[in-house]
């Protein structure tokens, strides 16, 4: 006979936990290597999952199948939540002459964020030796000096051999690597096309800006 929990709220937060547990499960599984199939079978493994849970894995494009530690907490995000948004992916720096694009970003995502765009940030020490050590410090460094509010994830390496997967595949689509610090990627909402923006680009320049418009304007079609 079953035994009733005696509070329904917990039991039912207890079942979210558990299929936020599977969603990240397969993204983890999916960016190691990974097939879906393996990966849905394994998230399936854990009890009570509703099936809705995993299929919303199961539409994100195969460029968002990747999941990182965000800045400040080190708690893994599956960049598959972003499906059916406009993306900008940034390497960033924090002791780069360019450096101070991080204030245009911010501006840029307060102004356009509400609109679909969200701008993803990726601390890399690739180039120069010019980000700092540890995680603290960077998330510390974006915050106070420049109030940074859009999504940060942990140091990684954007090029070369050891680039973290998803950078891979940016280089790949777009046909060019980042050479620099603050390399912009533009993804579209069908999270298919890329495009690449050189560090000098300044993510205020009105050429860059008005293609973000135009591709926020784009009817959104997650999964697609």
């Amino acid at each position: 006979m079953a035994r009733s929990t005696g509070n329904g709220g917990a039991a039912a937060g207890g079942r979210k936990g558990l299929a936020m547990r599977a969603v990240w499960l397969a993204a983890f599984l999916i960016a190691a290597g990974a097939s879906p199939a393996r990966a849905a079978t394994a998230a399936a493994a854990v009890p009570a999952v509703p099936a809705a849970a995993l299929a919303g894995a199961a539409v994100c494009p195969a460029l968002l199948d990747h999941a990182f530690p965000e800045l400040v907490s080190g708690k893994p995000v599956s960049l598959c939540q972003y499906r059916g948004k406009v993306l900008m992916v940034v390497n960033t720096a924090s002791e780069c002459g360019f450096t101070p694009q991080y204030e245009q970003l911010e501006a840029l995502h307060r102004r356009l964020g509400p609109r679909g765009l969200v701008i993803v940030g990726f601390p890399s020490n690739d180039f120069g030796q010019q980000e700092r050590a540890s995680n603290k410090a960077i998330a510390d460094f974006c915050k106070l000096n420049y109030g940074v509010s859009f999504p940060m994830f942990e140091r990684t390496e954007v090029t070369g051999p050891r680039a973290n997967p998803f950078h891979a595949q940016l280089a790949r689509r777009s046909g060019t690597a980042p050479g620099w610090n603050f390399h912009k990627y533009v993804v579209d909402r069908s999270g298919n096309r890329v495009q690449s923006f050189a560090t000098t680009t300044r993510p205020d320049d009105p050429k860059l800006v008005r293609e973000l418009e135009r591709l926020l304007a784009e009817p959104s079609r997650p999964g697609v």
